[in-house]
């Protein structure tokens, strides 16, 4: 049952809410986490987290136990079939976690909402929005079974279609690229590709990505130029035999679950409006290319966290003005990185000779290759990353 009063009310239960409410809960306050969903979702898209993302996680007590459920990759490399033409290692990031981790959104949200558990705090399910009334002393919240919420401070990590944005009147700008349509899928795969590194195959008829999960499983991603609704294992097994490994072919075994999406390239107007606070995809949404999404949204979710708790304990409300103004340049920054990556991979038929000329060249200057991999793992101006480690160390994690 839904209370009636709460300091801070988080709508929706994903990553970046459930992420919101540790870092509270870690602070001493308890937030209210509504979820219009029965069951969290088994299937996800996101499949990475990364050292910079880690290091915030590690504050709130959620990156051990994330760790041990997912499979460090030491390196990310760009290919065009057989041949390596960018190869970018983790193992010298300046960080307690020289790696990035590869593992499923649902064993992220797991992780997270067994921490809240641990720290007093639970999702309350199902829970539609249906209504927002600001004010200057808060938030009245409505929902579809006629209850009703007053929060001080109401926080909308509901995702790209979030009510929260739509009914504090945020506008989202940006639109969907109808030239981006990808293809997802997880499956068992039977290939000669090393499971410590994941690959970007750039091939004529466009990008596939080949990331290792754990327990055998390979995510899968791929463009093409109209993707179907239900992608069978003969879809995807076409796409690596079209775009993977040539000499020693992957063979797809079974397919766990696919899925279709197309890019969209959309920011908020406003992180803030009044007592309602933006973070994740319902302030950003953008290309997956460099898998920086749910990772941007999860250090978003724990500096309104940390914010929100010290407001709550006495500080200026403008703090949160701070965290508008500061997170918003830094989702515009991945927006272009992940839009500049995506167009690197889908690049005309004629300059790819150049383009491929280029990374093979990047891939020859270790300093070039450093900044790439400091850059892929989302380390931010405010967060200095920690010591670094020997590889060792991801070992010792596994």
């Amino acid at each position: 049952m839904l209370p009636e009063r709460t300091d801070v009310l988080v709508v929706g239960a994903g990553p970046t809410g459930l992420a919101v409410a540790v870092a509270l809960a870690e602070r001493g306050v308890s937030a209210t986490v509504v979820d219009r969903l029965t069951a969290p979702p088994v299937t996800s898209r996101a499949a990475v987290v990364h050292a910079g993302t880690l290091e915030v996680l590690d504050r709130i007590g959620a990156a051990a136990p994330l760790v041990s459920r997912g499979l460090p990759a030491t390196r990310f490399t760009v290919r065009d079939r057989d041949r390596v033409l960018l190869n970018i290692p983790f193992d010298r990031l300046p960080s307690r976690y020289p790696y990035a981790l590869m593992v499923s959104q649902a064993e992220t949200e797991a992780v997270l909402a067994d921490r809240l558990a641990a720290l007093g705090g639970r999702v309350l399910r199902p829970y539609t929005l249906t209504g927002l009334a600001l004010d200057g002393a808060g938030a009245t919240a409505r929902f579809a079974d006629g209850a009703q919420v007053r929060a001080r401070w109401v926080v909308g990590a509901d995702g790209m279609h979030s009510s929260v944005r739509e009914l504090a009147g945020i506008d989202f700008g940006g639109a969907a690229d109808p030239g981006e349509s990808f293809l997802l899928a997880d499956a068992r795969v039977e290939s000669a590709l090393p499971r410590d590194q994941t690959a970007l195959f750039l091939a004529r008829q466009g990008p596939l990505v080949w990331a290792p999960l754990p327990d055998g499983v390979v995510r899968l991603v791929a463009a093409v130029p109209d993707a179907p609704r239900e992608p069978d294992r003969a879809r995807f097994q076409a796409l690596l035999d079209e775009r993977g490994p040539a000499r020693r072919p992957d063979r797809i075994t079974e397919l766990l679950w696919a899925s279709r999406f197309r890019v969209h390239h959309r920011i908020a107007g406003a992180y803030r409006s009044g007592p309602v606070l933006l973070a994740g995809d319902a302030a950003h949404v953008h290309s997956p290319a460099g898998g920086q999404g749910m990772n941007l949204g999860l250090r978003d979710a724990v500096t309104l966290g940390d914010t929100l708790a010290a407001v709550l304990a006495g500080q200026p409300a403008t703090l949160l003005d701070g965290y508008a103004t500061a997170r918003r340049p830094l989702a515009e920054e991945v927006l272009g990185f992940a839009d500049g990556l995506t167009r690197l991979a889908t690049v005309p038929a004629a300059a790819r000779p150049l383009r491929n000329l280029l990374l093979r060249a990047t891939s020859l200057l270790p300093p070039a290759r450093q900044r790439l991999a400091v850059r892929l793992a989302g380390f931010e101006p405010d967060r200095p990353a920690a010591a670094p480690t020997r590889p060792a160390s991801a070992t010792s994690r596994r």
